[in-house]
Order: structure tokens, then sequence, then C-alpha cells
């Protein structure tokens, strides 16, 4: 009974703080203007004068789904270089200038795609704008720092594998998602990094970093008028070429369980549970949505938390939650616990997953994650930088401009039998990747977790 009324409590008070963000949500509805320029960019630009702030972001169809297995971190490592000298400045050139007027340019890799961000006052606009584009049209690719960033890269692989936790994602991925891309490191390994040239850099740039393989959005203190005009100025030169789609490997669901341990001297086992997932364009991605938070995205009020933390005491922290990508994802539990109790804790995340494949999740279960889902949405469009983002990324998996008006709609037409329908056509306790990095005698893995 005690449980259940701080269960309330804590419920009551996250509701509170969310229905404020869902007031502020609707106070405004986003005037996104959405545009295809004559070079094949998608420009999307939200005029908000609250601030004199302008956030830039250009997404490219540029991530590691692009390179090849044996060169695997070119696609990061080329992004993580714009910034290190162009035809027109040094890297610290590129940092005085920015810095000067307190803002930021910067870029970075990804999966699916790489991006580029400005942020600037207002006044500074045309300096930013002009920054921006040097590094995303103009980088030279210094070999000496090319070669620095190599040693780092390297450097910091090295460094990670004493972490546990980096061990069990790594192998996790590779194990669900076999040769695809999303099955390597983005930054790649120190064996795929030697493989990388200068020339790789440059001859990816120029085959990827394309307008037609890119989405801009701006959003703050700026007109509409005003933005088209610095594209013009400041990429006029930026021509449209013709690319090709990466040729991708199909991810298929495994057919059996597979089970990979990794001995470390560690007082805590790090496991992670799981298999393949979906895509970020699923129709089903919003009844998993709520199905995962009841599962365990809720955090505390989680079905994992509550009996594995809860009642048994078993680990600190417990999560699940579906990692979508534009062609694929994973689904996920992560947790820690002591070596001794990891059959437990595992026995006990099967029971689970289980137990929401067979029966319908109760009422007030489905309606606080609803809440809590539709409540917490506005923090995710909360800034101006944040809107940035968030718009590259409705753009590259085609949600739509609409998609922030159509979010709550979506979350809230999910039903108790549409939550048990995806639990069980997305969830497995019977075929699955499990990944434990434990002192392996202590934590004395059974041959099998399939119980009935």
């Amino acid at each position: 009974m005690h449980k259940l009324k701080l269960r309330k409590i804590i419920i009551s008070i996250i509701l509170c703080n969310l229905a404020f963000l869902v007031v502020s949500l609707s106070s405004y509805a986003l005037d996104v203007k959405r545009s295809v320029l004559d070079n094949g960019m998608i420009l999307m630009i939200v005029e908000r004068h609250n601030l004199p702030v302008v956030k830039v972001s250009i997404g490219m169809n540029a991530g590691n789904l692009h390179e090849s297995e044996d060169k695997a971190g070119l696609a990061s490592m080329t992004a993580g270089l714009l910034t290190e000298g162009t035809k027109n400045r040094t890297s610290r050139q590129i940092s005085e200038e920015i810095e000067f007027v307190g803002g930021s340019v910067g870029a970075s890799g990804g999966s699916d795609y790489m991006r580029a961000s400005l942020s600037v006052l207002k006044k500074d606009v045309e300096l930013g704008f002009e920054l921006l584009s040097d590094i995303v049209l103009n980088p030279v690719f210094p070999e000496e720092e090319f070669k620095k960033k190599l040693v780092r890269t390297k450097a910091a692989l090295k460094a990670r594998e004493e972490d546990p936790g980096f061990l069990a994602s790594r192998d996790f991925n590779k194990a669900v998602f076999g040769n695809h891309p999303y099955g390597r490191l983005q930054s790649g390994t120190v064996e795929t990094l030697d493989n990388i040239t200068r020339d790789d850099l440059v001859d990816f740039h120029s085959m990827n970093y394309v307008p037609n393989n890119a989405v801009m959005a701006v959003v703050g203190d700026i007109a509409a008028a005003e933005v088209e005009k610095l594209i013009k100025k400041y990429f006029a030169d930026w021509k449209s070429i013709k690319t090709e789609s990466p040729s991708l490997q199909n991810i298929a669901m495994q057919k059996k369980r597979k089970v990979i341990t990794i001995h470390k001297d560690l007082t805590q086992a790090n496991i992670i549970l799981g298999h393949l997932g979906v895509s970020r364009d699923n129709p089903d991605y919003y009844a998993l949505s709520v199905m995962n938070y009841i599962l365990g995205g809720g955090g505390f009020v989680s079905r994992l938390m509550q009996n594995i933390r809860e009642e048994k005491g078993l680990v600190y922290s417990i999560h699940s939650y579906f990692a979508p990508e534009k062609y694929g994802g994973s689904f996920q539990v992560g947790l820690q616990t002591k070596n001794e109790s990891a059959n437990t804790a595992i026995e006990e995340v099967i029971s689970e997953i289980r137990r929401i494949r067979s029966e319908k999740v109760t009422d007030i279960e489905l309606s606080d994650a609803k809440s809590f889902l539709t409540g917490s949405f506005p923090m995710r469009i909360e800034t101006s930088s944040r809107i940035a983002g968030f718009l590259v990324a409705v753009e590259y998996y085609g949600l739509g401009v609409d998609y922030i008006n159509n979010y709550p709609d979506f979350i809230n037409s999910v039903t108790k039998e549409e939550v048990l329908r995806v639990a069980k056509k997305y969830l497995s306790p019977d075929k699955y990747t499990l990944v434990v990095v434990a002192d392996q005698k202590k934590a004395a893995l059974k041959d099998d977790f399939n119980l009935p």
C-alpha cells in the first residue's frame, strides 16, 4: 500500500509539471516554412523573435551507411575534421572568429546522417553563415590534423576497452546487426582506421557532401527572406550532383538465442538483453513507445524498475528502449547487478517481457504512459537549437512537417489491444542476444533462461 501511494504521488508531481509544458506547446504551433531549393537542398525555417539568437542545423545524408566495412570510421572522421582547416582559414582562425562573437560552429558524424551546426547572435549572423558554409563546402583535411585525429581516435578506442558498458554495447550491436553498418562502431576500429587515407576523406566529402543530400533548418530571430539571401550569398557555389543510395545488406531477426560473455574483474555485471527492433518510419512506433514506457522506459514507474529494483533490490537502475534508425533498429534492456545475482535479474527481465506479451496492460498504466509521452514531448523542442535538430530528423525520417502537431494524437490513439499486439509482434523472450560483461566465474551464467 505504501509503495502504491508513493507511486501515485510521483506520477502526480510529474504530470503536474508536464501539464505546464503541454499548455506551452499548445500556446503556439511551430510555423515551419519548408521549401526545396534549386540545388536540391531542403530548407526549413522557423522564426522565433523572443531572443536575438539564430541556430542552424544541417543534416547530410553522409553517415556511416556510406562507408565500406574495411574503412569503418571514414564518415565520422570526415565530419570531425570539417573545422580543422578550410581553403580560407586554419582551424585556429575558425575557432578565434566564432569564439570572438560568442558563437559556436561544429560538425559530427552519425550512423544515418552527419550534422553541422551553428549558434550565433543575430547581429553576427553574416559571419556565422560565412563560417558554416566554409567548413561544409571548403574543408581541406590537413594531413597533420588528419594524423592527429587518427592518433586520438585510436587512443580513445583502446581506453574504452576498459569500459564494461562500451564492451557490452559494442558486442550487442555487432551480434544483432551483423555486417550491416549499424553493427559497426561509428568511430571505426584501430584496424579499419589504419586503412583510411586523407584522399579517402577528400573523396568521401566530394561524393556525399552535396546539397541534394542535405536538409538545413534555421531557427531564431531571422526572417525567411533574410535566410534565403544568406544562402544565396554563402552557398551559391554548392551544386547538386547525382548520388547513389548505399547498397545495404538486409537486417534479419535472429532465429535463436545468442549469449556473449566477456570476462572482466568486476563486482557488477553489465548486462544487455535484446534483439532487432524497428525503423523510425514503422507505423507501430507509437504503440511501441507506449508499450516500452510501461515495460522499462518509464523510470521508477516502469514494470522492470518496480519488479527488479523496488521489489527484489537487484539493481540500482534498469531501463528498456527501442533505438530506431532509418533502415532498422534494436530493442534493448540494460542493467547492472552484482555478479552473483546476474542469473536472477536476467530471469526477471525475461519474465516481464513474457508478461507484457501475454496480458493487457492496465488502464492506469496506459493513461500514465500517454500522459508522460505527450507531456514530455515539448521538452524536445523547447529551445531553438533543439527545434533545428528536431526538424532535420523529422525531414530525414520522412515524418512530415506537421509531425509536431500530430504526435499527441498518435500517442493518445494507442489502445491496450495495440500495446498487446506490438508486444507480441516485436518482443521475443526466446530469440534474443544476451551480452554479459562480468566476473564470469562469480556470475556462473545458466545455460538456458527460457523458462515457461
